[in-house]
Parts: structure tokens; C-alpha cells; sequence
């Protein structure tokens, strides 16, 4: 791991910790959204650093309740409960991976997917969100697209998206290589 990442990636938890980050202070108003970009490379670095911040908050500051959302698995619990998972197997099998993917846009359009997201892990009861697994669910999902849809049910609440790309403030770069629309409503957690 380079020392450039893991100098941003020991600033996460004081910055998590914070009274301005927790309240959303200082924001002019705007959502308490945050990204964490990082070199897709540094992917299982960043992986074993979300298990030790849940770890380290849940022990020593357990007044604060912390839960990481990983996309992944919340898009296979929800496609399995709604028995769509071998259909899914079958038609990307049998007719490719464009018929896959416009097959699974009505199921997992943001205004059916995200409330499930939400209720399936009762996020609006805890203090921070964490929410890890986008490559892993691109192209799929959209990260710009699941941050609108959750910016309406979750309001002020601190989410955390980790990020494999670039952001820039204005814009997200999916493996510095996929550009996305622009999305400017979330900060940068560490720069």
C-alpha cells in the first residue's frame, strides 16, 4: 500500500468522528454526502479499512452506530428475494449480457431498489452510513443515480460512498476510466 493511501485512509476516522461530519455543519445547507476515491488497485486495502473503522467505532465509541452497506450483496439479497436470480443466470447465458442488463433496469430501478436498500438495512437508524461494493455492481447500478434517489429518503444523514475512481467534486471517473454524470452534491471525505 502506498503511503499517500494510507495517509488519507487514517484521516477517515477522525473526520467520522467529528461534530461538523456527524451534524453535517458547515456545508451551506447541502446534503452530508461524502466520497472517498481511491485507485481501484487499492481496492482490498480499502476493504480491510472499512472492517477496522466499523470495528473501532463499534468498541470504542459505540454511542455512535455505524453500518456498511456493501451494493453487492444488498443487489443479490434483493434479486434472490424477488426469485430473479437464476432467471438472470439463464438469460445472460442464453442471450448475452446487454439482454441481461435491460432485463434487470425495471427491477432494479432506484425508486423500487433504494427503498429496499434503506428498509433491508434500517439505515435511517444509524449515525453513519457506509456504502462499499460499487465496482462490483457497475454497470448495473450508477453511483450518481443511487446517491440522487437516497439524497430524498435519507436527508442529512452521513454516508460515506467508497469510491473506486476519481471525484473531483463535480464529477466521478468509475476505475479513473468510466465517466459518470456529473454529480456535485457530495464532498470529498479526505482529499
Amino acid at each position: 500500500m502506498s503511503q499517500a493511501l494510507q495517509n488519507r485512509l487514517n484521516q477517515i476516522l477522525e473526520k467520522l468522528l467529528s461534530t461538523e461530519f456527524l451534524t453535517s455543519q458547515g456545508l451551506g445547507n447541502e446534503i452530508g454526502f461524502w466520497i472517498f476515491d481511491y485507485d481501484p488497485e487499492d481496492e482490498l486495502e480499502v476493504r480491510k479499512h472499512v472492517r477496522f473503522l466499523e470495528e473501532t467505532i463499534s468498541k470504542k465509541y459505540s454511542h455512535l452506530k455505524v453500518v456498511n452497506i456493501n451494493l453487492f450483496e444488498t443487489i443479490v439479497e434483493y434479486l434472490e428475494e424477488r426469485k430473479f436470480i437464476e432467471k438472470a443466470i439463464n438469460l445472460q447465458k442464453s442471450k448475452g449480457d446487454d439482454a441481461l442488463l435491460k432485463a434487470l433496469k425495471g427491477p432494479l430501478h432506484m425508486d423500487k431498489f433504494v427503498p429496499y436498500l434503506i428498509s433491508k438495512h434500517d439505515a435511517t437508524e444509524y449515525d453513519v452510513i457506509l456504502l462499499t461494493g460499487v465496482g462490483s455492481v457497475w454497470p448495473l447500478l450508477r453511483a450518481h443515480n443511487l446517491l440522487n434517489s437516497l439524497h430524498s429518503l435519507l436527508g442529512h444523514k452521513p454516508l460515506v460512498l467508497f469510491y473506486p475512481g476519481l471525484y473531483d467534486g463535480q464529477a466521478m471517473k468509475l476505475f479513473g476510466r468510466i465517466p459518470s454524470n456529473n454529480y456535485y452534491r457530495a464532498f470529498r471525505l479526505v482529499p
